[in-house]
C-alpha cells in the first residue's frame, strides 16, 4: 500500500519492510482508548541473534530467547536492577523494571 508523502508530490510505502523486528529494536510508547504500551528499545545484535535462534527453534522458550536478549537497551545507559522484572515483562506483558542512573560528581577549580 502506498500513501502520499508530506507535500503530496510523491507516493511512499505506508509500511517500510524490515528484515528484523523493528518494534523491539526501536521501542514504542503510546496510549489509546483503554490501552497503553511502553516497549523499551533493545540491542540490534541481540534481537537479530534471537530471531535467528527462533527461526531454527520455533518452539523456543522464554528462557532460551533471554539467552540472547538480556533486557532493554536504554539510550541513556540506565542500569537495570535485577532480572525478575524483565522476565515477568517478557513473559506476561506486565512487569516492573527498576532502572537507576550512574552519576559522576566532578568538582571544578572553585570546589563547586
Amino acid at each position: 500500500d502506498f500513501i502520499p508523502n508530506y507535500d503530496d508530490s510523491r507516493k511512499e510505502p505506508s509500511v517500510l519492510p524490515s528484515r528484523f523486528p523493528n518494534l523491539l529494536v526501536n521501542g514504542s510508547t503510546g496510549i489509546a482508548v483503554g490501552m497503553a504500551t511502553n516497549i523499551p528499545p533493545h540491542n540490534l545484535g541481540e534481537v537479530v541473534d534471537a530471531v535467528n535462534y527462533v527461526i531454527d527453534h520455533p518452539d523456543a522458550s522464554l528462557d532460551e530467547i533471554m539467552q540472547f536478549i538480556k533486557g532493554p537497551d536504554f539510550p541513556t545507559a540506565g542500569i537495570i536492577m535485577g532480572q525478575s522484572g524483565i522476565k515477568a515483562a517478557y513473559g506476561t506483558g506486565r512487569g516492573k523494571i527498576t532502572v537507576r542512573a550512574k552519576a559522576e560528581i566532578v568538582e571544578d577549580k572553585n570546589n563547586r
